[in-house]
């Protein structure tokens, strides 16, 4: 009753009645329903059915939400009824059939609160499909218009992701056609330099570092060859001058526009900030140096002709050169070689500055005027480079120089090479030095293995795979132990490098599924790489296990079968094995088959110490961890009836069966008892035989006293009761009879020993027998 008068109070409202009467009656709200549904089902079906245009649909939703925000806040104690959806459905239909300008007069009390929530939901959902299917018509319109049957489709199963690519596609079509219209002025104006540059990741930076070297060396190498060879003439001054102004035109840019957005540091932040930047530009060396080379002393070219001697200013932006090639050896995987490439290039401008000077030497004191200058004949360049280097290196063989100048000039040219040249020397011993350190550790360490075990006269054969194992192990990784390789570096290094290079391995591992992240990442800066040679035990049978091993390069076999040589298994690179053993509850947990290196094989591995002192900082890991073992353990444990091998003499003797049920219930759940206890009851028995003759029947009567209020027991007569005779797995109470009472249970136990039919045995026998009742 409740239910239907709010329903009744939710349709019908006094003060809303023109709105009613706008809106019709509810009953007629119904009707459209149907209608409404088939629509959007044709939609969903096909791309050619028409649809109001998306505008005015997305702008009705977002009147609709307005409006419904409004009633629910006017209206927060209307309770709307959840089980007649008809209200709710018909509330659409009737909106839909309003004009735009009645939407604001919608009453918020002909729907309940929660259906303008669906209703948007499944709006944006039929607005979304609408929207796509559209651009899919319009896109297989322009394919067959220009007759290009091929489908774009990537992938037939779904249709969504073929929507989402043809509408990517044609979005870049627009966009390509966009791009080809645009004229080339307008492309020009929206190329833009970034506000701020970082020297050290940047590529373009690099490169245009060496466009500014390649200009830097052309100022450096020429300059000094065109103010002394008459190799700059009146006929190709003009190419000398191009030349020389793009390589002024690369400075000035320089200056301009790339070094004033380097970004720097600064009290550990990095300044990103335009006006920051050119002001630690301009209050830096290398701008001055800079400004210094690009000064124009070109114009003095009019007063003077044109002399490059104007140009040598053009030298000293070597700031550039240097950072140039300390950027490039930076991302160089062998910068060893670059390096080499650099003094190499170091010597050859030397000797080039030298042939230079020597050429200069000889035209002031006359080409050919002495044995000691120039003579005029050949090549100049070549000639001088020669003497040059036949000077600097002191070789030898040289005329003797004849005027003072000479001499002098003679003797700086021998100072200078000496100096240079060991400096040179030097510096190139220290760069093939750093480029073979890590092979000469690698030798030092063979050797003095080499030399202990020639010390201790270790086994040839032992030698050998010592010298196998040195071998494979610098071939494959160029170095004996990563792990002091990664120990100069901080742990952010650490984990990142080791994340890159073997979480993709440890992430497979099942036992490890649904772990911290963290912790695995602890993990991972803590394994350890071992290398094992072909025919290497990994683990054998029985051994106890401490450590999972997990295979980053190679493969090995696991052994089984009844000799131990037959190949259950081969494990190769990304598997793992091991794993429970870091779990075991109460250690102890032997391997049950032997694993051998089938090859050269690379094993990551990681102990059970390690493991522990990692969980004591993540518990809930250690919960789940710990319950995935006790499953791994439960599958792989032996079957109930599985029994150790005997050893010894003990396989000519059959297993023994277990002691029935009703024989344990009968001796009242005693047990088993061992057969050294068996012969110290046997013993005890013959004691008590010889006794019991002595003392008779006085001491029988004592004996029940002591034990309580048992009943006298009459003598045991094996013909008048029945006995049951059972091995001697049973277990007896200790006894000072043949005769053992258990309390009130009303039965006794007899052990005795009779002579065997085979000469030197006895025969151990066991009886239950009944007491009398009283």
């Amino acid at each position: 009753m409740l239910k239907s008068l709010t329903i009744k109070f939710n349709k019908v409202k006094p003060s809303e009645g023109n709105d009613e009467s706008k809106r019709g009656p509810g009953t007629r709200s119904e009707p459209p329903r149907p209608a409404t549904q088939g629509e959007n089902k044709n939609e969903k079906k096909s791309p050619k059915t028409e649809m109001p245009p998306v505008s005015s649909e997305e702008s009705h939703t977002q009147i609709q939400d307005k409006t419904s925000e409004k009633s629910a806040l006017r209206n927060q104690t209307v309770n709307p009824d959840p089980q007649n959806p008809a209200e709710s459905t018909g509330a659409k239909p009737e909106q839909e059939d309003m004009g735009p300008g009645k939407e604001g007069l919608v009453s918020p009390k002909t729907k309940p609160l929660g259906a303008p929530v669906i209703n948007e939901y499944a709006d944006a959902q039929l607005h979304n499909l609408v929207r796509r299917l559209r651009q899919r018509t319009d896109f297989y319109k322009k394919k067959l218009a220009e007759d290009d049957l091929s489908s774009p489709e990537a992938s037939p199963h779904t249709a969504k992701p073929t929507v989402v690519s043809s509408t990517q596609e044609s979005s870049a079509k627009l966009k390509e056609e966009h791009h080809q219209k645009l004229p080339l002025a307008e492309r020009l104006k929206r190329i833009r330099l970034p506000r701020s540059i970082d020297s050290y990741t940047d590529r373009f930076y690099l490169l245009w570092l060496l466009l500014v070297t390649i200009a830097y060396n052309w100022n450096c190498w020429l300059v000094p060859l065109r103010m002394v060879f008459p190799y700059q003439t009146p006929d190709n001054t003009h190419y000398w001058l191009v030349t020389d102004i793009a390589c002024d035109i690369t400075y000035l840019f320089d200056l301009l526009f790339i070094q004033p957005r380097l970004q720097f540091m600064k009290g550990g932040d990095i300044i990103v900030d335009s006006n920051e930047l050119k002001r630690h530009y301009r209050s830096s060396t290398k701008f001055q140096l800079d400004v210094a080379s690009i000064m124009p002393f070109d114009v003095f070219y009019l007063f003077f002709g044109f002399n490059p001697i104007f140009r040598i200013n053009r030298m000293l932006k070597y700031t550039s050169f240097f950072e140039f090639n300390h950027h490039l050896e930076s991302i160089m995987n062998k910068a060893y070689i670059y390096r080499v490439i650099r003094t190499t290039g170091y010597l050859l401008f030397t000797l080039h500055i030298n042939a230079c000077l020597y050429y200069w030497a000889s035209d002031y004191e006359g080409i050919g005027s002495t044995r000691w200058v120039y003579d005029g004949e050949g090549n100049k360049y070549l000639r001088c480079y020669y003497w040059a280097v036949r000077s600097l290196i002191t070789i030898g063989g040289l005329p003797e120089p004849q005027t003072t100048f000479e001499i002098v000039f003679q003797l700086l040219n021998f100072f200078s090479g000496v100096f240079v040249f060991s400096s040179l020397i030097g510096q190139m011993q220290d760069v093939i030095g750093a480029a073979t350190a890590n092979q000469n550790n690698f030798r030092a360490c063979m050797d003095h293995t080499v030399a202990y075990m020639n010390t201790y006269s270790i086994p040839k054969i032992v030698q050998n795979r010592v010298r196998t194992w040195y071998e494979y192990t610098w071939d494959s990784q160029r170095m004996l132990d990563e792990s002091d390789l990664l120990e100069t570096l901080p742990t952010t290094m650490q984990l990142a490098l080791t994340v890159d290079v073997n979480f993709s391995i440890i992430s497979k591992v099942d036992l490890f599924k649904g772990c911290d992240t963290q912790m695995i990442y602890d993990m991972l800066l803590r394994l350890k790489s071992i290398v094992y040679l072909p025919g290497d035990f990994v683990c054998k049978k029985g051994e106890i296990g401490k450590e999972m091993y997990i295979i980053k390069q190679g493969e090995v076999q696991v052994l089984g079968g009844a000799d131990g040589a037959q190949v259950l298994v081969t494990l190769k690179a990304g598997a793992v094995f091991g794993e429970i053993s870091l779990l075991a509850a109460r250690g102890g947990n032997r391997r049950t088959a032997n694993v051998v290196a089938h090859g050269f094989a690379n094993l990551l591995t990681l102990d059970k110490k390690t493991l522990q002192e990692i969980l004591v900082h993540y518990p809930d890991s250690e919960k789940l961890l710990m319950k995935k073992a006790r499953v791994l353990l439960e599958k792989k444990a032996p079957g109930k009836g599985a029994t150790p091998p005997n050893k010894g003499l003990a396989f000519l003797f059959p297993p023994k069966q277990e002691t029935p049920k009703m024989f344990k219930a009968l001796l009242g759940g005693a047990g088993k008892a061992g057969l050294a206890r068996l012969l110290t009851l046997k013993r005890e028995q013959a004691i008590q035989e010889k006794s019991e003759n002595a003392e008779g029947e006085e001491d029988k009567g004592k004996e029940h006293e002591e034990k309580g209020s048992e009943p006298a027991e009459p003598p045991l007569d094996t013909a008048k009761h029945g006995a049951n005779s059972v091995t001697a797995e049973a277990k007896p109470q200790p006894i000072r009879r043949a005769g053992l009472p258990r309390g009130t249970t009303g039965q006794s136990l007899i052990i005795s020993m009779a002579p065997s039919a085979e000469a030197g045995e006895e025969v151990l026998t066991i009886e239950v027998k009944e007491k009398a009742k009283q």
